[in-house]
């Protein structure tokens, strides 16, 4: 019976010491940022792309640093994104833009319907320009 307590002790010590290794070692924190999307009529998707505002403007995005100023502008409630007037048809060719995820530690979740893309543009300005 001593042999196999002799076992146990040296797998404890083995086992005590691995994650002491592993607990000095940095783990990145997850990359947040804010899912956005654009869906045609029928919520057909149409593109997507990841906006990361924190530490500084990140992610595939094409205009992050005026997304993520935008966003800011409006303290996070994308119904009151600065507009970007300009002319639109009549045409009615709905699109649904989205966000979802985290914006400054701030859970999103907000999707709105437009007429169409030219009125979702004026309305959203660089923050749907992808």
């Amino acid at each position: 019976m001593r042999p196999l307590t002799v076992t146990a002790a040296a797998l404890l010590a083995l086992a005590a010491g691995a994650p002491a290794a592993q607990a000095t070692a940095e783990i990145p924190p997850p990359q947040r940022g804010l899912f956005l999307t654009v869906s045609g009529a029928d919520n057909t998707w149409i593109r997507g792309v990841l906006l990361r505002c924190v530490p500084e403007p990140s992610g595939p995005h094409p205009q992050a640093a005026k997304a993520c100023e935008a966003i800011a502008l409006a303290k996070a409630d994308l119904d009151e994104l600065p507009d970007d007037p300009h002319a639109c048809t009549k045409e009615f060719d709905p699109v649904t833009v989205s966000a979802t995820g985290t914006y400054r530690g701030r859970m999103i979740g907000w999707h709105k319907t437009y007429p169409n893309a030219c009125v979702m543009d004026a309305d959203t300005g660089y923050v749907f320009r992808f």
